[in-house]
């Protein structure tokens, strides 16, 4: 599986939002990740940093 777990930057520490994101898109102004299970969330934020090795998704808030 190629999946990655999706975390934000808050307060300086990495927190998971969502767990095996398939799919991120860039929708009016903000990103939607969408998991392998159908869960969605719509963020007002920006990649900060992307690791496919580590399965990693870092975003921080706009």
């Amino acid at each position: 599986m190629c999946e990655a777990n999706a975390y934000l930057i808050k307060n300086g520490k990495e927190e998971k939002i969502l767990e095996s994101v398939d799919v991120v898109e860039h929708e009016g102004g903000k990103l939607r990740l969408v998991s392998i299970f159908g869960e969605q969330k719509v963020m007002d934020a920006k990649i900060k940093r992307m690791s496919l090795v580590e399965h990693k998704i870092i975003l921080e808030e706009n």
